[in-house]
Parts: C-alpha cells; structure tokens; sequence
C-alpha cells in the first residue's frame, strides 16, 4: 500500500548506534549530537507546513476571487491573499539564498546545524 507523508515525522534524538544496545550502557551516554538531528528535523518539518501554507492561501485566495461577485473590496481582499502568500513564499526563498552567499563568501557552513568539531 502506498504512504504519503506529507511532513516528516519529528524524532527527538539520533538512532541509537548498535554497540550500545548489545555492548556496555555507560559508554553511550547522551550527547548534544540528538540536538543536531531534533534541530534537523524540526527545520524540514517547518518548511514542509509552510509550503502547505502557501498552498491553502493560493487556493483560498483564488476561491474567494471566484466568489467575489464583482464585488471590488472582496476582489481586492482575494487578491491581497494571494499577494501575501507569494511574498511569503519569495521570504523563505531569498532567506535561504542570503544563508547560501553567506556560506559561499565566508567558508562557514551556516546551513548545517552542527554542535562541536
């Protein structure tokens, strides 16, 4: 049977690696590294709802522009929505370019969420 996900599911920490399942529990304590993968996760999740978003308001836009009736004020508050929601959509894009110059410029990989060495 077919699965559709449409956002990802939200996991609080890594896998746990196999040697510390079968082998000695105190060599395996927590570490910031579950923060990495949580933080991973929580940014595709995000970015998942806002294209959902973006989705609901170009379609309730265009429907209340369908249902305006020749209205002008309900005409122009359609058309403000869908304003909204491509500015919304341009937002996200430019910020995840001006990250991408930045990593490019500097060297510094500001896209990958990494604690430590």
């Amino acid at each position: 049977m077919y699965k559709m996900e449409i956002i990802k599911s939200v996991y609080a920490a890594a896998p746990i690696p196999e040697e510390c399942i079968k082998g000695d529990p105190n060599r395996c304590a927590a570490s910031l590294s579950g923060l990495e993968t949580l933080f991973e996760n929580l940014v595709g999740s995000l970015l998942g709802l806002a294209g959902i978003v973006l989705f609901v308001m170009l379609l309730v836009g265009g429907i209340r522009i369908i249902t305006a009736g020749g209205d002008p004020k309900n005409a122009e508050a359609a058309k403000k929505t869908i304003t909204y929601a491509i500015a919304g959509l341009v937002f996200i894009a430019l910020a995840f370019l001006v990250l991408r110059l930045i990593e490019d410029i500097t060297g510094a990989p500001v896209t990958k969420f990494k604690i430590g060495p």
